[in-house]
């Protein structure tokens, strides 16, 4: 009885949120790096399983964090809607995505594409597929879109290799509306029976279809961490942040994998993990929050530094392209957030006729 014992004695969700400080910021930094490291190997080899973390666990650094991100953002977003009411959320979601996904997707199309097309620059902003490109990334999160004479040696020509994640986080946000809607998003029973019956989903894929195509999955793995996110948001009251099970979710995965039982077992456990890592005060005691949440900006901006980077050294090995492109990554995203991302949150906050709550406003991945 001494483990349960422990999990008992620790602190609940709500408690931790009461304190002065989080880890939210350094964790969203932390997961835009790792995804810029994992894409180091991809954008060199075009493999995406080209990564020593994938033969482990049968995931990518990047997927991995990914799922941290939906982690955070289902919590965060979660709160947002039941402090603000939905006309408050649905303005909060629009101007904390839409800027920096606006000004990214014109400057690297129009900046950083026609600096590196190989069309003459009248032919190449006069095309039709520029345009087309603009377009679909903007109104559907097409990240395999390619730009004309544009990055045409890489083994992945497209140059916005992960906003596709968006779309998902979209309609995330259009799932918490809808349970805000109709009244059942503080409704614990709820928020338990959802995580519930995408976790049997994805048990029942991996159990039936082990071969079922990777978008299938996804489809059930970024909304189930989301909603599991949400779900320790709304069960704050009663759910602890445990050390000692969250050792137990680690020991269980483990045991778990090659069976039907890992992956969402797996997605479980980050997802848990990641939102202690942001609240326990065992890991908030002594922390440091950045000024700039320059998470975003990374991750919309570190595929295309990346792979302009590869256009220029093509025989350069990845190790040595990761730190040029994780400076030139920092570096932009600073410049999306004290010049988009910063500014479009003081709108925010004049919008709602308050200041926007202090580190924990959710950035998407």
């Amino acid at each position: 009885m001494r483990p349960f014992s422990l999990v008992i004695a620790a602190p609940t969700v709500s408690t931790a949120m009461g304190q002065e400080r989080n880890n939210f910021t350094l964790i969203r930094l932390l997961l835009a790096l790792a995804v810029v490291v994992s894409h180091a190997f991809s954008v060199t080899t075009g493999e995406v399983m080209d990564e020593p973390l994938a033969g482990w666990t049968g995931f990518t650094l990047g997927e991995h964090a990914v799922n941290g991100f939906f982690a955070i953002s289902g919590f965060l977003v979660t709160m947002s809607f039941d402090r603000r009411g939905w006309r408050d959320y649905v303005i909060a979601r629009t101007l904390r995505i839409a800027p920096g996904l606006i000004v990214a997707t014109l400057a690297v199309a129009l900046l950083l594409g026609g600096a590196m097309t190989r069309l003459p620059l009248m032919d190449y902003l006069t095309s039709d597929a520029l345009r087309r490109f603009i377009v679909a990334t903007l109104t559907s999160f097409k990240s395999n879109i390619a730009l004309p004479g544009v990055f045409d040696g890489n083994p992945f020509r497209f140059p916005m290799g992960t906003v596709w994640t968006l779309k998902y986080e979209v309609l995330c946000y259009v799932g918490v509306l809808a349970l805000g809607f109709i009244g059942l998003l503080r409704f614990r029973p709820a928020a338990f029976a959802l995580v519930a019956g995408l976790a049997v989903a994805l048990l029942a894929l991996d159990l039936f279809r082990p071969d079922a195509p990777k978008g299938l999955e996804t489809a059930l793995r970024l909304p189930l961490i989301f909603a599991f996110g949400g779900a320790l948001y709304v069960w704050r009251n009663r759910a602890r942040l445990s050390g000692i099970l969250l050792l137990g979710l680690v020991l269980a995965t483990g045991l778990a994998h090659g069976t039907f039982l890992y992956k969402a077992l797996l997605f479980v456990t980050s997802a848990y993990g990641v939102i202690w890592l942001a609240l326990a005060p065992v890991v908030t005691r002594r922390t440091w929050e950045p000024e700039a949440d320059l998470s975003y900006g990374t991750y919309l901006y570190g595929w295309p530094a990346q792979q302009a980077l590869h256009t220029l050294f093509p025989a350069t090995a990845a190790i040595v392209l990761l730190g040029p492109s994780l400076v030139a990554a920092l570096v932009v995203a600073a410049l999306s957030w004290y010049g988009i991302e910063k500014p479009a949150l003081a709108i925010k906050a004049k919008a709602l006729g308050r200041r926007t709550i202090k580190t924990i406003e959710p950035a998407a991945p």
